[in-house]
């Protein structure tokens, strides 16, 4: 089908989607550092800056793909929902299929908008494809189950006017959910080293989801103990790996733009969860709907759920459609990474030690005995 991909950023959603068979006819993004992606990954393909400005979707457009802006919906966010400047400009999704309804619309954001103003979020995508024709079926989605090294759960919503069913598409594949396993300092442990008073995103032998770093192009990186007692930091071509891009796909930009890389990477939605909706948009599954109930306007949104033109009905599913072997961090070369600085440490640690997280046995301690050894290397240099 052709694609249409509002908020593109570098092509997550297209990347997969184009993996599934499909081809993009149109990348929207106001970004320029992205649009120098897009441009690199996807010649030939027409090129849109600011969605408010964009009259009309082309022609032919058959599905449209909307990554939108997380800012004012995630937990590390301000929390303003579809209220904020940012993420508020999913009005003009809506606004566009108001004047040509594609026939399929695949949307992604953070797990947080379930719960942020009591699922106002969600009503406020949800509502209005209602009224324009739509019936949807939305599912959070971890990328473990894809075989990703990083936990990155996302809100993936499928919309259609046509007579296909969207459960077919996003609820017809499940695996059982699969527990976390529990960090020990003889696996590489990742975490975030800005934090560590409140939260700490500590996961073992992966990452917690990548973060966007800043506006300003500063990279935010995760922090990974390795069993050696190194603490490093995975370079950029690792995190488009760990997004399922190949590594290099962000390339594009170069010396002083070079910064934004992280921003970007962070930002993207990650392509093999694409691909699988891809493959499900040409060959929906069979969903049984039997046991699923209604979904009452006062209860939680929970974490799958569906109206196919009778109603909103809560689905039974895991965050794993599909069981793959779990992608580590011990699977990379993680010796050649860099190390994170002395400060960073220092002030992770004493964050940590003034908060009343619990961390693993000995995690602390290796980190300080890190800090004094990375010190020591500097200080010879």
């Amino acid at each position: 089908m052709r694609v249409v991909g509002l908020f593109a950023g570098i092509g997550g959603f297209e990347s997969g989607l184009a993996a599934a068979g499909h081809s993009t006819i149109l990348l929207c993004d106001n970004d320029p550092h992205a649009l120098a992606v897009l441009a690199h990954r996807f010649p030939g393909v027409r090129r849109h800056g600011d969605v408010v400005d964009l009259e009309d979707l082309p022609p032919g457009t058959e599905v449209v793909a909307a990554g939108f802006p997380c800012q004012n919906l995630s937990m590390a966010g301000d929390k303003t929902g579809l209220d904020g400047a940012k993420s508020g400009v999913v009005d003009h999704l809506f606004r566009l299929l108001g004047r040509d309804p594609a026939p399929w619309v695949v949307i992604e954001n953070v797990y947080f908008m379930l719960h942020l103003g009591r699922g106002a979020a969600m009503e406020g995508i949800l509502g209005p494809l209602e009224r324009l024709g739509y019936r949807w079926a939305y599912r959070v989605v971890d990328t473990r189950a894809f075989g990703l090294a990083q936990r990155r759960r996302r809100v993936f919503i499928v919309a259609t006017r046509t007579a296909a069913d969207p459960r077919g598409v996003l609820l017809a594949d499940n695996a059982s959910s699969r527990p976390h396993e529990v960090p020990d300092i003889g696996r590489p442990i990742a975490f975030y080293w800005t934090e560590g008073r409140s939260g700490s995103g500590l996961m073992a032998d992966a990452t917690p989801p990548l973060k966007a770093g800043s506006s300003l192009g500063i990279p935010c990186p995760p922090a990974v103990l390795l069993p050696n007692g190194r603490v490093v930091t995975p370079p950029i071509e690792v995190a488009e790996r760990l997004q399922g891009f190949a590594a290099g796909w962000s390339s594009a930009l170069r010396g002083r733009e070079a910064r934004y890389r992280w921003r970007l990477v962070g930002n993207a939605v990650s392509v093999p969860v694409a691909k699988w909706i891809g493959d499900r948009l040409n060959s929906a599954g069979e969903y049984d709907a039997s046991g699923d109930l209604p979904w009452k306007p006062n209860d939680p949104w929970p974490g799958a759920a569906w109206n196919a033109g009778s109603g909103r009905f809560v689905a039974e599913r895991t965050e794993f459609p599909l069981r793959r072997p779990r992608g580590r961090l011990s699977a990379y070369k993680t010796e050649a990474w860099p190390d994170l600085s002395v400060r960073a440490l220092r002030g992770f640690v004493t964050r940590a030690r003034k908060g009343n997280l619990r961390y693993p046995p000995g995690f602390l301690e290796r980190l300080e005995r890190a800090m004094k050894r990375t010190d020591l290397v500097f200080r010879a240099d």
